[in-house]
């Protein structure tokens, strides 16, 4: 069985995230009851372990900010009882002055590896209304906190939609030491021809920058299906766009628990991805992830 490693989960207690413990609020994929509960490694590892998943990438989930250093010495401590290895991408405002000292806070669990800030907005009325700048990545400040995770060696974790890929792109060609990964296929949630051929173009810039890895992840948050017919058109423009070197798969569990069991989602992407050589599929589902997260030093804390 070809060895798996899923690059984009998350794991949870209720009691330490808000949003899962608040009235129900509009997200991206839209009614999410069944996953207001606690999910943690163990159940993970019994859906994922028996289909070859091997190790794993935790992304942070929505703890307040003040604790965003205690979310990953939690998934460190978790990390340490694991039978596999788990890297964990941590939160940071990367505009947020005391961001060094955060940084150094996370950087005390061994398996840190990275920030996510999702960035993510349909239209920048909706992102000041959340109280953050819709140029962010622009802002001066926030790009100082985004050279410091370059010059630390640090991932970058970047959720946005198509529409934000210019400037994006023009982040990562002025940062070139960087290394973003771009998660969830770039949010491709129009799939009107209109909408695809702007994703396309979007993907098209990010792809040109080689500073930048892609997640094919979580493309059933807005179409809520996950087979080898739906998975397999975004896959095969990023696979040409990226190549097979620089996409990498993820589950995005829990999430995707809500429209598909572990189980479906990998027959779903072995299907989709049954025209690559062994070589190709390995580097999608394993090797990619492995180079990026340097999972060969925690692999080797496990034996």
């Amino acid at each position: 069985m070809e060895q798996i490693i899923d690059s984009h989960h998350h794991l949870w207690r209720v009691a330490d995230i808000p949003w899962l413990q608040a009235p129900m609020t509009p997200r991206i994929y839209g009614p999410y009851d069944a996953i207001r509960r606690d999910y943690l490694l163990e159940e993970l590892h019994g859906e994922s372990a028996p289909l070859g998943v091997a190790g794993s990438v935790y992304i942070q989930c929505g703890w307040p900010p003040d604790n965003a250093a205690l979310e990953t010495r939690w998934v460190q401590s978790v990390a340490e009882r694991s039978e596999k290895p788990l890297a964990i991408i941590g939160w940071a405002d990367l505009a947020d002055p005391g961001l060094g000292a955060l940084l150094d806070a996370h950087g005390e669990s061994a398996n840190f590896r990275g920030i996510r800030q999702m960035l993510n907005w349909h239209d920048k009325a909706q992102y000041r209304a959340a109280g953050i700048d819709g140029t962010v990545m622009d802002d001066k400040t926030w790009r100082r906190g985004f050279a410091e995770l370059a010059e630390r060696g640090l991932i970058f974790e970047l959720m946005i939609f198509p529409g934000q890929m210019t400037q994006a792109a023009r982040l990562a060609r002025e940062h070139p030491r960087a290394t973003i990964v771009l998660e969830h296929g770039g949010l491709p949630a129009d799939e009107s021809a209109a909408g695809r051929a702007a994703w396309r173009d979007g993907m098209a810039l990010m792809a040109g920058e080689s500073n930048v890895v892609a997640k094919i992840s979580g493309l059933g948050m807005f179409n809520h299906r996950c087979t080898a017919e739906s998975v397999a058109p975004v896959m095969r423009e990023m696979l040409a766009l990226f190549g097979p070197e620089r996409c990498m798969f993820g589950s995005n569990f829990p999430v995707d628990k809500l429209w598909v069991s572990y189980a479906d989602m990998i027959a779903a992407y072995r299907g989709a991805a049954a025209e690559l050589n062994e070589a190709e599929r390995r580097a999608l589902m394993h090797d990619t992830a492995h180079r990026v997260y340097d999972f060969e030093s925690l692999e080797s804390k496990h034996g």
